[in-house]
């Protein structure tokens, strides 16, 4: 089968299950924003910053270990498989045992004296998410599509619900005097704490769905094998510590070096509780990049030895900037209406500049994503380590510097910029290793020309609503056209030598 069509048609796959989950579960957010006060919010942002620092711990790189050695030629897969979800049972019970333990020193540090449930539930969300993650890969490397993306949608579907069930029906059935069963389940003293509750039940489910994965297969470790899997493992953790730091440290560090009063009426986890729900604006390129991320793993770690595969390698990465670059224009340009969709309260509005400079920076941390292929095929993870790791230093450094003086839009554009430069640094070292032969001028016109059409359509508008709305997508229906229009010769040779 063509090889881009199969990562096409796996990228739909993936794509849809992950857009479909995820834009029900960002209709949460307009619930939280309606029944939450900013501060209250900000708990929930505070605490799932921290959270995806602790899921790189739980993999510990494991994952992508797990599909760079299943596709060696020699390797057992079954055996390779055993071995590592036994490495990343056993290092998520050490973890979680060390959370609980230390919860209320943690809780104490974050300024949430008397919280340690909230460590206990996230705690046991992360052990199950890595207890099922090597599973879902396995899933991906099995070309089991399908079945990935309807669990993953079940689980969106039972948070959804419990989330309307503990925070909307249960204090509407109280204030309307019912005291039946249905109230025996809920407390409103608990209130924020049900939106880490309902993900706690929904991710047990998935010790149910993945059973047959998890149960039949017996635990598996060879004391010779450790080396190298910790060899390949350990950078990779270390990159991906480095890139949550670059993603989520800029919404942390808001609540520390954001002078109170700096936003008029608003206290620094009022101010991260707005950057956070502004930020959940960004999710359109998180979904794309998700979505190519669980198709393209196991498509480049299986195109490893083909000689074909750096010139397939940069139309992968060529089509993947004109997606997501014609994405951000989309989503900058229908803005308002979509901010109207999902910020129910005005308040939440006011970090709305910083969506376009947060797209732009998913599109470059995409980008480092496909450049990445280079430091992982050639078992030289320990460079991506280092860039993700001077990434995520100018990323603190930044941050600590120009949030008292330019607040959270500090923290937007110094993502994009951050994803830019460990972009560049990856492209030049990995062509002296992996010689790919990217369009690097092009994708940059691209991106450059993209970005400039979107931050003009942003602060150039019509007052009328409905002039302004056919206005700003007629212009993206243009540059659509246009790019198909330079693209169509790039698309005709692609479909002449891969069919």
């Amino acid at each position: 089968m063509n090889p881009l069509k199969k990562l096409a048609g796996q990228t739909v796959i993936y794509g849809v299950s992950t857009i479909v989950g995820r834009l029900l579960n960002y209709l949460l957010v307009p619930i939280y924003t309606s029944v939450f006060r900013e501060g209250e919010y900000g708990i929930v942002t505070d605490f799932y910053a921290y959270v995806a620092f602790f899921n790189v711990l739980y993999l510990f790189g494991l994952e992508t270990t797990f599909f760079r050695l299943a596709n060696k030629p020699s390797a057992d897969r079954k055996l390779v498989y055993s071995q590592i979800q036994t490495l990343v049972i056993l290092n998520a019970f050490v973890i979680t045992g060390l959370l609980v333990i230390f919860a209320s020193p943690i809780v104490e540090t974050l300024s949430y004296p008397g919280q340690e449930v909230y460590i206990y539930i996230l705690a046991s969300v992360m052990m199950i998410d890595a207890i099922v993650a090597i599973p879902f890969a396995r899933l991906r490397l099995e070309g089991k599509a399908k079945r990935f993306a309807i669990t993953k949608i079940i689980n969106i579907l039972i948070v959804i619900l419990l989330n309307l069930f503990f925070i909307v029906w249960c204090p509407k059935l109280a204030a309307g005097g019912y005291s039946g069963f249905l109230l025996t389940f809920y407390d409103e003293n608990i209130g924020v704490g049900y939106v880490f509750i309902a993900n706690l039940i929904a991710n047990a489910l998935y010790l149910l769905l993945m059973a047959d994965l998890l149960f039949k297969t017996k635990p598996s470790i060879q004391v010779k094998s450790l080396k190298p899997i910790f060899t390949y493992a350990t950078p990779i953790m270390f990159l991906g510590l480095a890139g949550v730091t670059n993603e989520m440290l800029s919404r942390a560090m808001l609540k520390y070096r954001l002078p109170n009063g700096f936003y008029e009426g608003m206290t620094s986890l009022d101010a991260l509780g707005v950057f956070g729900a502004c930020y959940k604006l960004s999710v359109f390129m998180v979904l794309a990049i998700q979505a190519f991320k669980y198709a393209a793993e196991p498509f480049f770690f299986k195109g490893a030895d083909n000689k074909e595969s750096p010139a397939l390698f940069a139309m992968v990465m060529n089509g993947f900037i004109v997606f997501a670059a014609l994405l951000l224009l989309a989503v900058v340009a229908n803005l308002d209406f979509i901010a109207g969709i999902f910020l129910r309260s005005d308040v939440y509005l006011k970090a709305l500049p910083t969506v376009p400079w947060l797209l732009l920076g998913g599109l470059f941390l995409g980008v480092y994503y496909n450049l990445s292929v280079w430091f992982k095929l050639t078992d030289r993870t320990i460079y991506g380590a280092y860039i993700s790791g001077a990434g995520a230093v100018l990323t603190i450094v930044f941050n600590w510097l120009f949030i008292p003086a330019y607040g959270y839009m500090a923290s937007a554009v110094i993502t994009s910029v951050i994803y830019f430069l460990m972009s560049a640094a990856s492209y030049l070292i990995g062509q002296k290793f992996y010689k790919v032969p990217y369009q690097v001028g092009r994708g940059l016109a691209y991106i450059v020309m993209i970005f400039g059409v979107a931050i003009t359509l942003y602060y150039h508008q019509f007052e009328d609503g409905l002039l302004n709305f056919i206005f700003q997508n007629a212009v993206v229906l243009i540059v659509l056209l246009l790019i198909l229009k330079i693209e169509k010769v790039n698309i005709s040779k692609l479909i002449r030598k891969r069919s």
